[in-house]
């Protein structure tokens, strides 16, 4: 199976790299800057213990793309969304299915529109890592997990076939009939992990055990589970049990990258992970306040970032 990785970030880059590793028959679409830093060095990627080891791959730049892929990875920022749909679309042919690993739903909207239900797989992608001064993947936990599935009861690809293709290759690899309400409980899990940080500017311990903090994340997370609900994707009991063990937590030190991206004058996924929830909570009727706080604060340093 030909797999195309759009993106070769701290997920792309990782996840491409295992596969390529793994002898699957890999292209990474980037840049041409990107793309000449790879011909020329490889995607290189910082273990937990510092050391970086260099992996030769195939890079490709939109101008030289075909439609003889089977599997395309989406692996962008979602930001960087609509560009990366304009780039790819040309590997997209009658057999090709597109797999994004991107949080929130908003890029299901927009893929499924482009290329058909048929031709696009849920996804979410679980891994540590982030991208280093000089291009490299950094390693910053032992998390690495993609899960995938397809939106249609008739893909080009079959589920088994996506899978073997993705299996094996150094990670944990989760095929599911159910990637719905998996993006679901990420996007629960994520936004209100992410708002909390960015709105109090610290990690999720730190939040909880300040004067109000505790009441402040409760808060957070039933706005959140209030809209999946109201969207007709109530967070399972076990989800839940985990998630609202991990939001309340007064002594750990997890955030977010969008709150890494905010702090160090990045761009930040606002739009994507807390807005468009703001504005399926509206047309669902549902009370956010809390998130439609967020959505201004990150939408004040969006806005100052681009003066």
């Amino acid at each position: 199976m030909r797999i195309l990785v759009v993106g070769a970030g701290a997920l792309g880059g990782y996840f491409g790299t295992c596969l390529a590793r793994a002898g699957r028959d890999v292209d990474f679409l980037v840049r041409p800057a990107r793309a000449e830093l790879l011909r020329e060095h490889g995607l290189r990627v910082r273990d937990l213990k510092g050391r970086v080891d260099s992996t030769p791959v195939s890079a490709v730049t939109a101008d030289r793309l075909g439609a003889d892929y089977d599997l395309v990875v989406l692996a962008v920022k979602a930001y960087a969304l609509d560009a990366a749909v304009k780039d790819l679309a040309p590997a997209v042919g009658p057999h090709t299915v597109v797999v994004p690993f991107l949080n929130g739903m908003r890029h299901v909207d927009v893929l499924t529109e482009r290329f058909g239900a048929d031709r696009v797989y849920g996804g979410v992608g679980l891994v540590q890592t982030r991208l280093g001064a000089e291009g490299e993947v950094e390693r910053v936990g032992d998390l690495a997990e993609l899960v995938y599935g397809p939106l249609s009861d008739t893909p080009v690809q079959t589920l088994e076939r996506v899978h073997a293709a993705l299996d094996g290759a150094g990670f944990t690899a989760t095929a599911t009939e159910e990637i719905l309400q998996r993006m679901w409980e990420k996007w629960v899990f994520l936004a209100t992990m992410g708002a909390c940080n960015c709105l109090m500017r610290g990690p999720i311990g730190s939040i909880n055990r300040a004067p109000g903090g505790a009441e402040f994340t409760a808060a957070m997370t039933e706005e959140a589970v209030a809209i999946a609900t109201a969207a007709g994707h109530p967070p399972g009991e076990g989800f839940l049990r985990w998630a609202r063990s991990a939001i309340s937590s007064t002594t750990s030190t997890t955030s977010t990258s969008m709150y890494w991206d905010l702090t160090h004058g990045n761009p930040v996924e606002a739009d994507h992970i807390v807005g468009d929830l703001v504005r399926r909570a509206r047309d669902l009727g549902v009370p956010a306040p809390l998130f439609s706080l967020a959505r201004t604060h990150l939408s004040v340093y969006s806005a100052g970032r681009n003066t």
